[in-house]
């Protein structure tokens, strides 16, 4: 059972990914494997090298420059897309073998609808939570500007679309314990548990 598990920045993906693994779930983090997609010397790394020279600072990958670049330009951002989602793909299939039989796996993508990785999961889960709270948790978490966050929100799909897409959703409008609640529900309803 391949679960993917989606939401805009700041809706708490993690948060729920967490859950999900204290629930049973074998978690495959795609941001975590996009930055080891694109770690130096990787054929990600010298195809964004390749790309956008100037966002390579002592053969290390500057990621505020790339994403300054990429969240301003759609075309920019569907060639990093290109470049990166093949080898995230590869890994999280590498990934998935360490899960337990029977196990289900999640696999947590931001961009789950935009990239057709919803093709490749049984069920597909929404965390959605209102523009203005996730607006504050990544200006906190992040140190990214108003305009910033809402760059990166512009460039992911709407919300709206999203829930109609999506198999489940799970609202984060509350508290930790209500949003573990809500979590564990839909978790057991997309499992069969």
């Amino acid at each position: 059972m391949r679960i993917g598990l989606t939401g805009g920045i700041g809706s708490g993906k993690s948060a729920v990914a967490k859950l999900f693994e204290e629930f049973g779930a074998f978690v495959i983090d795609t941001d975590a494997l996009a930055a080891e997609a694109a770690a130096p010397n990787t054929d990600g790394f010298l195809a964004i090298a390749h790309e956008w020279p100037e966002v390579v600072r002592y053969g290390m990958l500057d990621r505020a420059a790339l994403a300054e670049i990429v969240f301003a330009d759609r075309v920019a951002r569907e060639r990093l897309n290109a470049i990166l989602h093949p080898h995230v793909r590869r890994l999280a299939a590498e990934r998935e073998r360490l899960a337990r039989p029977g196990q289900p796996i999640v696999h947590v993508v931001p961009l789950l609808f935009e990239t057709g990785y919803d093709r490749l999961v049984d069920r597909s889960v929404l965390v959605f939570a209102p523009e203005a709270a996730r607006i504050a948790r990544v200006v906190a978490r992040d140190g990214i500007d108003e305009q910033g966050v809402r760059a990166r929100m512009a460039a992911q799909l709407d919300p709206e679309q999203a829930r109609a897409r999506a198999d489940a959703i799970i609202e984060n409008d509350a508290d930790p314990a209500t949003l573990r609640a809500r979590a564990h529900q839909v978790y057991d309803q997309v499992t069969g548990v």
